[in-house]
């Protein structure tokens, strides 16, 4: 299986260094292809702007998704953005790696799905009726594909369990896991992580590469997070709300799990 790992820590002899350079080995001993798109190592551009598009027109007022959808359409996407579109379509999995840094995504990460996921490729895809609205939310060009996240915390693990003070980290990773990677198609696996990484010795560390190998092993067989699908029946189309006969009374983000109801 071919496998990308999006690579997002500025230090490589980091604990993530260490962890990405792990599984990268662990992917490879297993018969796996790997490649690796460290984006501070590449410099990758984080800022979406004109300059995506290599035909845009100077003095143009920029528009994002109109901008992204013209250059997609045109094959005149910069060529770093074209590149990490290549990668995707070659992965039957990607892995996210990165730090939790202040609740989210690494500014070069987020900057990465930014670009990367322009109109035509990650959305704005599929029909638009009063049954289907669009490829997503378990449908689109990422279909048939998995994606896990690695993160590490500095925070232990009790300060993100359900009465945690920074809130549960399924309620944390839920913009990343259903709106980044669910709604372009990926089945997501629940997620690695990696606590309070300041304290993690060498026995920690032996540990948790075993714990990470697991998942790894795991990529092609592993349930994923069960997010109801938004054509599936679950959703009134167009509102996109959930259907009152389902988690009735019911509220929040654990409504979008089919456990729900």
């Amino acid at each position: 299986m071919n496998v990308l790992i999006v690579y997002a820590h500025p230090e490589p002899c980091s604990l993530n260094g260490a962890l990405k350079d792990h599984a990268v080995a662990h992917l490879q001993r297993q018969g796996h292809s790997v490649q690796v798109s460290d984006l501070y190592a590449m410099n990758f551009k984080a800022q979406i702007d004109a300059d995506d598009n290599t035909e845009g027109q100077p003095g143009v007022r920029f528009r994002a998704s109109e901008d992204s959808r013209q250059a997609y359409a045109a094959g005149t996407q910069s060529a770093d953005i074209a590149l990490e579109q290549d990668k995707l379509r070659w992965a039957d999995a990607v892995i996210l790696q990165f730090p939790l840094w202040w609740f989210g995504l690494p500014a070069i990460l987020k900057g990465w799905v930014d670009r990367v996921y322009a109109y035509g490729f990650a959305y704005g895809v599929g029909e638009h009726s009063d049954t289907h609205w669009g490829d997503r939310y378990g449908e689109g060009s990422m279909s048939g594909k998995r994606a896990m996240l690695m993160v590490s915390t500095g925070g232990w693990e009790s300060h993100y369990a359900p009465r945690g003070i920074n809130g549960p980290m399924e309620a944390i990773l839920f913009p990343i896991q259903h709106g980044i990677l669910f709604y372009p198609g990926f089945e997501v696996l629940p997620p690695y992580v990696l606590h309070r990484t300041s304290r993690v010795d060498e026995a920690g560390f032996a540990a948790a590469c075993g714990e990470l190998e697991q998942r790894l092993d795991g990529l092609w067989s592993d349930a994923p997070i069960a997010f109801r699908r938004q054509n599936g029946g679950d959703y009134l189309i167009p509102e996109l709300t959930l259907r009152p006969e389902l988690a009735p009374g019911e509220e929040g983000l654990g409504i979008h799990l089919q456990s729900q109801g």
